[in-house]
């Protein structure tokens, strides 16, 4: 039996903002540069506190701390995430189309194989047409 369409109810999807994908957290060279000197500033047993409150990770500290001592504040500017990547805009373009032309290569290598053997079996048929032996 049908369902009547007085008694429908509301289908419509709300979004939740709590639920929605959360977005990489962004920190400026002056926050890193305070942590780094709190963090230099706690006694033993201390640094645990400071990075909980801030929620944080041991390894990020560790990480703006290096970056610190190699570039200084520059080395505490935004950068990239992930590895840099290894070959160049050009070099994945030219390995594109260096594996295009091997496949396209093969694909007329095919072409020509199915090409000689037509012209044998017309060859072939000539003859027993002709009634020559092959």
């Amino acid at each position: 039996m049908p369902k009547s369409s007085k008694k429908r109810l509301n289908t419509q999807v709300i979004p939740e903002p709590a639920l929605e994908k959360r977005t990489r957290r962004q920190f400026k060279p002056e926050y890193k540069l305070r942590i780094i000197a709190a963090a230099d500033a706690c006694q033993h047993g201390e640094l645990g506190a400071l990075l909980r409150r801030e929620k944080l990770y041991s390894n990020q500290l560790s990480a703006w701390r290096r970056e610190y001592a190699q570039h200084g504040i520059a080395g505490l500017s935004k950068s990239a995430p992930g590895p840099m990547p290894s070959k160049t805009p050009d070099q994945r373009r030219i390995e594109q189309l260096e594996k295009e032309t091997k496949r396209l290569q093969r694909k007329l290598e095919i072409a020509n194989d199915c090409l000689d053997l037509q012209k044998k079996a017309l060859s072939m048929l000539d003859h027993l047409r002709s009634g020559k032996d092959v």
